[in-house]
């Protein structure tokens, strides 16, 4: 005979053994008021051209070394286009998902990813107006404010966010 604790009880033990209350773990996740803005990073001067398509080569430099073929799309700060390329036998609907990574992570001053993983715990963030929840855009800092955007399609998630972070570290040097 198998032993079954009623599932209040599992619950609640498995709460306090996490250091949390039992009334947090049954609230609404989205009932929790931070003490600070999440993400309150300030927009920047946009970025040039000139910087955009340095970090679209590094890019694709990365990519041609792993052999994938890649969109890439460099957004200013405001989510306007500054520079695009689409590699040799890349394909066609990542041209438009690869700019769209790029100006959600500038909107939303956060890696596509965190919205990837967002939308598997917060049915809400699908409601959200121009989301893409898709890894494979990141806000470009420099001084510690937001002056665009990077984003990658053409692979599957994780690639396209290989070659995005690669291409935004660049931005540093």
């Amino acid at each position: 005979m198998k032993f079954a604790l009623p599932k209040i009880i599992l619950t609640s033990v498995l709460a306090v053994l996490a250091g949390t209350s039992f009334a947090q773990t049954a609230s609404n996740p989205m009932d929790i008021i931070p003490d600070v803005m999440p993400f309150d990073v300030p927009y920047g001067s946009p970025i040039g051209l000139d910087k955009a398509e340095a970090l679209i080569n590094a890019v694709i430099g990365e990519s041609k070394r792993r052999n994938w073929k890649m969109n890439v799309a460099v957004v200013d700060s405001g989510g306007n286009l500054v520079s695009f390329k689409r590699m040799d036998g890349a394909q066609y609907a990542s041209i438009q998902i690869a700019e769209h990574k790029a100006r959600t992570a500038v909107r939303f001053r956060r890696e596509t990813k965190l919205l990837e993983d967002a939308i598997q715990k917060f049915a809400y963030i699908s409601t959200l107006d121009d989301v893409i929840a898709s890894r494979g855009g990141i806000p470009l800092v420099v001084d510690g404010k937001i002056v665009g955007a990077l984003g990658c399609s053409g692979g599957t998630g994780s690639q396209d966010e290989a070659v995005c972070k690669f291409g935004a570290a660049q931005l540093s040097k």
